[in-house]
């Protein structure tokens, strides 16, 4: 449930360390850790954020303003490009398992974009699959067995 790390943290390291877990055990419990704080995200992230820019607490303002400044900005120039594949690419972005283009992050983009909740929910928590998916194969070294190495 950690930002940024989510579950490409979360995975590689239950499999290290060997909690004597089975691997399909670790992936569901990552797979829900990562997908339970995203309506919550959409639904109440902006909202604080709006929250935050009124706030007398000069930091707290600035990171509210900063982040739905850049939010808005990135959100802006990635719709431009997408066009109609606007979640398509909320779902890849949400995919592609490296920090910082998880779960947290897509949900709060389609929040401050005010994109349609549901489409939102499903592009995301397929994206959160995909990745965990992914970070398992790695995880167990299937990517290495099949590229050789």
């Amino acid at each position: 449930m950690v930002p940024l790390i989510e579950l490409r943290g979360a995975i590689p390291i239950a499999i290290g360390m060997d909690l004597g877990l089975p691997e399909w055990a670790v992936l569901l419990i990552a797979l829900v850790g990562n997908i339970l704080p995203v309506p919550i995200i959409y639904l109440f992230a902006q909202k604080v954020l709006k929250w935050g820019q009124k706030c007398k607490i000069k930091w707290f303002k600035k990171f509210c303003n900063f982040c739905l400044e850049k939010g808005k900005k990135a959100g802006d120039k990635l719709l431009k490009k997408v066009k109609g594949g606007t979640y398509v690419a909320l779902y890849l972005f949400v995919a592609i398992p490296i920090p910082g283009t998880g779960a947290w992050t897509g949900t709060l983009a389609a929040s401050i974009l005010n994109l349609d909740f549901k489409k939102s929910m499903l592009a995301v928590i397929l994206g959160v699959i995909t990745a965990g998916l992914i970070m398992l194969l790695i995880s167990l070294g299937v990517f290495k067995i099949i590229f050789g190495g």
